[in-house]
């Protein structure tokens, strides 16, 4: 077989298949060329999803008739200073994109410099190039891109819908949008609606370009991220644990301003938001990180989706820090989402026969009549609640709480003046009812309880081995053989936990010690709860690795528990709790601990507004 040179056009086409992968690489290219030329303002207009026509125009710095002959070619670019690829300071380097679409495309280039006498206007017809010629316009940059891939059927049929490809031109837009908030962004086209945001400047400005594309709900159900560390600048926003997703969507990640996808963002979020979503639930956030162009590589990828840091563990450990210090600044909040979503089940009844509506207007689903008598969930009898964290809940009898059982309380800074209020009523031995100075609060005791004993372990664990304290006589429990053999290779561990265990024969172990901060919780329950967990991560070499896992687990067990009575007293130390703990408005597990249904929500759910 023959070796040859292959032929520009040709050339230019396999290069195009890297670059130009569908419309919306077309348009990040083009709308990151205008960004670097200082543009102000980006319109972008399209149709057919951009098969069809994709045309951008910029006020930017343009281009005189030597540049504009040039940016066609292969490898010409502006974007570098010199030759090093070691310290990329713009979006653009490659030198490839221009030629690239003008290969699989009708391209046009009119560009005009701000001292320029006129415009100049050049065409590339699927590789042969017309022009430069005289050109009326103002100062920048104009590109239009027709009939997209037309000479090459097999890439166009790759393409997906019109609607598909009209999305993905928005979500890069929104991404480019996000990150250069000081420019006027316009997006218009005969597939889609108009999208207008206009350039946000102060001190407010990430706030305010977030809240234009991703919703303002976002901003006001968000912490703001502000960290430093060794040379690693982190900002942002990032969404409490309860304003979260079934999926990754709503993750917008940036380096030195470009919208990338990286894995070590992508597992130091994950790590962040451990001990606060449970595992199918993903955060909502944008994650802006400024480091030294030298100690990150963004030359790894031909579309530059993708990057390399120099030392990822520092990448990592400082965005881990950054998220976690906002979300412990969000103390006990909770998304407002969660209250939107509880007054729109509640429902209004109607006269008899006719179906009841819910506050959003729709039927509300019909239901089988409530069965008394024998053994439903209504009926059914609870097992003796155990006593835990003694510090204020201590075993008691007493008669179901109504609302008459709580007396009130003096309506001041000991009462209505706290964020969570004060406890008027425990309703289905689990929820207590609260009132606070302008809302009703409603709290899960058991969810509440979780995350305060989880916090409590942790803060413990930062100090030194866990207290705990030993029992009477050792707990005996019987466990499959492999499931004691996990438990022994892991007591050395556990042990720091304050859970001390010994094997005692080959299919049981003897628990001696239970961590103090339990109480006299159900000690077989939670011995083969862990078991459970070992198993599951399979190997004994990370254990260290999930402490946070193994707390989150022995918490669950030490909570107070649904169908516990509460007093008064107990239900308002709870409340104060909760307000001085970091991370209280959501469980382990990512649930909400907490409701608060404003007054004037209440009002007009009742008609009176």
């Amino acid at each position: 077989m023959v070796i040859r040179q292959l032929p520009d056009d040709l050339v230019n086409k396999i290069a195009a298949g890297e670059v130009v992968e569908r419309p919306a690489s077309v348009v990040k290219e083009l709308v990151e060329n205008a960004l670097d030329a200082g543009a102000k303002r980006i319109a972008i207009a399209t149709a057919a999803g951009g098969k069809s026509l994709i045309r951008i125009e910029d006020d930017g710095h343009g281009m005189d008739e030597d540049d504009l002959r040039l940016s066609v070619q292969r490898h010409a670019t502006s974007k570098l200073a010199d030759d090093g690829l070691d310290d990329i300071r713009t979006l653009g380097f490659r030198g490839e994109a221009l030629a690239s679409i003008g290969s699989v495309s009708d391209l046009s280039i009119a560009s005009r410099r701000e001292d320029g006498p006129s415009g100049m206007i050049l065409t590339v017809k699927r590789g042969q190039i017309d022009g430069p010629r005289p050109h009326p316009m103002n100062r920048g940059t104009i590109v239009e891109v027709k009939s997209l891939f037309a000479a090459i059927p097999a890439r166009l049929k790759f393409l997906k819908s019109d609607r598909a490809e009209a999305n993905a031109i928005t979500d890069v837009v929104k991404r480019l949008a996000m990150a250069h908030r000081n420019v006027h962004f316009v997006l218009t086209g005969s597939d889609r609606q108009t999208l207008n945001w206009p350039a946000q400047s102060g001190e407010t400005a990430v706030q305010s370009r977030l809240a234009q594309i991703i919703g303002t709900d976002f901003p006001q159900n968000a912490q703001e991220i502000a960290f430093s560390r060794g040379g690693i600048v982190v900002g942002g926003l990032a969404g409490l644990p309860t304003y979260s997703r079934a999926n990754t969507l709503n993750q917008y990640y940036f380096v030195n301003g470009r919208s990338v996808r990286d894995k070590v963002l992508l597992g130091a979020v994950r790590a962040a938001y451990a001990d606060f979503l449970h595992r199918d639930r993903f955060p909502v956030l944008a994650l802006f990180v400024a480091i030294d162009p030298a100690e990150v590589d963004v030359n790894v990828h031909p579309a530059k989706a993708e990057l390399r840091f120099r030392d990822p563990g520092a990448v990592r450990g400082t965005v881990i820090r950054a998220i976690s210090e906002a979300l412990a600044a969000a103390g006990f909040r909770a998304s407002s989402s969660v209250a939107q979503s509880a007054l729109s089940s509640f429902s209004v009844p109607q006269s008899r026969g006719e179906p009841a509506t819910t506050a959003t207007g729709f039927a509300a689903p019909q239901t089988e009549p409530l069965q008394y008598g024998g053994d439903t969930p209504a009926t059914r009898s609870y097992a003796a609640p155990q006593p835990s964290h003694r510090q204020y809940f201590e075993q008691f009898d007493a008669p179901s709480a109504r609302m008459e059982d709580v007396s009130p309380q003096p309506e001041s800074a000991n009462g209505l003046d706290y964020p969570l209020g004060v406890a008027r009523a425990q309703v289905f031995e689990n929820y207590i009812v609260a009132q606070n100075g302008d809302a009703l609060v409603l709290i899960d005791q058991h969810a509440a309880h979780e995350r305060l004993v989880y916090e409590r372990f942790r803060n413990q664990l930062r100090s030194g081995p866990i207290a705990s304290q030993r029992q009477l006589i050792p707990v005996v429990i019987e466990l499959p053989e492999e499931d004691c053999g996990r438990l022994e290779d892991a007591a050395e561990v556990l042990a720091r936990l304050g859970l001390y265990l010994e094997r005692f024969g080959p299919r049981a172990v003897a628990v001696n010690e239970t961590p103090a901060l339990l109480g006299q919780t159900d000690i077989e329950g939670l011995i083969r709860d862990l078991a459970d967990g070992l198993a599951e991560w399979d190997s004994v070499a990370i254990i260290e690795e999930r402490l946070d896992a193994i707390i989150a687990r022995m918490a669950c067990h030490g909570s107070v528990r649904s169908g516990r009575r509460l007093r008064a007293d107990e239900m308002n130390a709870l409340l104060r709790d909760m307000e001085a703990t970091p991370h209280s408005g959501q469980c382990i597990h990512g649930r909400p601990t907490y409701i608060e249904l404003k007054k004037d929500d209440l009002e007009r759910l009742f008609g009176r507004r």
